[in-house]
């Protein structure tokens, strides 16, 4: 595995966004030029936006494009009114990190990164990284059952408290797609990925994570971030309202289900009166063609077909014109 502290602390010192010289890096971390090429290397595997400048001789000197707005833990802890937070630099997952601790945690624990190795979606995709420019955010909970209804209806309310934070900053546009996205201006901005433990129909053991792109270079035009669209965002105290706001409507949730969300929803449905096609299956994938028409109280679809409304909990959407 890749060695971390050195290329962190490297971080740390260009996240003001002036020009460094290797000679600093050298004296700060009393390492070689040889050792400090390596580490900037993995600087730059971390997907951080790092310029070269020719220095004298073969010397190098380097700066952000950007300056880094780096997490804080003692600053989140202090925006929260309760509850424990993990603050991490770089992990292989943050829903892992709390899946993997199960046994000692409470209710609302949440954990944040600044870089996942092996970040994941929905169905085993892996989900793109970059440090010091996102979010990545997981929140553990337990609730008495779960089953695909209570899943689907879990995820859909992360994205309506995502949606609406985000709407609050400024993002006035962004809405929710069944059944775990957020999209921008017909781009996806973020992404909810529910995992459970425990047998269905026993007490779940529930972790939830969200990615959203604050500032990611985007690689794909079917994906955008805040700053594109001129949106700059305080990383720290982001994250303390979101893990705020999701620990509140766990609560609810927990009590009451996904009906009192279901209005919420319908301000906010990305797909609502629109032709889809309905993916379902493992593998062998069979195709289902619709128009949206909203969701019922369980969170589950609804899809006009031939004039019936039919109701789907599993499943993968996407849209695609069609006559």
């Amino acid at each position: 595995m890749t060695e971390t502290s050195i290329p962190l602390k490297l971080i740390n010192i260009l996240s003001d966004g002036n020009v460094h010289s290797c000679k600093q890096f050298g004296e700060k971390l009393y390492i070689n030029s040889l050792n400090i090429n390596k580490h900037i290397q993995t600087v730059y595997d971390w997907g951080i936006d790092l310029l070269k400048i020719p220095g004298q001789g073969q010397s190098n000197n380097y700066r952000l494009h950007t300056p880094l707005q780096l997490l804080d833990k003692q600053v989140i802890q202090m925006l929260l009114p309760t509850g424990r937070i993990v603050v991490l630099s770089v992990i292989n997952s943050t829903n892992q990190y709390l899946i993997d601790r199960i046994a000692y945690l409470q209710p609302g624990d949440a954990c944040v990164a600044e870089y996942q190795l092996h970040g994941r979606g929905r169905r085993g995709r892996k989900w793109i990284s970059q440090f010091g420019n996102n979010i990545y955010l997981s929140i553990y909970w337990r609730l008495e059952q779960q089953g695909p209804a209570t899943l689907i209806g879990l995820s859909l309310m992360v994205g309506i408290i995502v949606a609406e934070i985000l709407q609050n900053i400024g993002a006035s546009n962004v809405q929710v797609k069944w059944p775990n996205d957020l999209y921008l201006n017909n781009r996806k901005l973020a992404g909810i990925l529910v995992e459970t433990s425990g047998r269905s129909g026993d007490i779940g053991h529930i972790v939830i994570g969200t990615g959203i792109n604050l500032a990611m270079p985007i690689m794909e035009k079917r994906w955008i971030n805040l700053k594109e669209i001129g949106i700059d965002i305080v990383r720290n105290k982001l994250v303390a309202e979101l893990t705020n706001a999701l620990r509140n409507a766990l609560l609810l949730f927990e009590r009451d289900g996904f009906a009192p969300f279901i209005l919420r929803w319908q301000a906010l449905d990305y797909l609502y009166n629109k032709p889809v096609k309905l993916l379902r299956g493992d593998g062998k994938y069979s195709e289902i063609i619709g128009i949206a028409r909203g969701i019922n109280t369980q969170g589950a679809l609804l899809l006009e077909q031939q004039g019936q409304i039919n109701t789907y909990i599993n499943g993968e959407i996407s849209l695609r014109s069609y006559t």
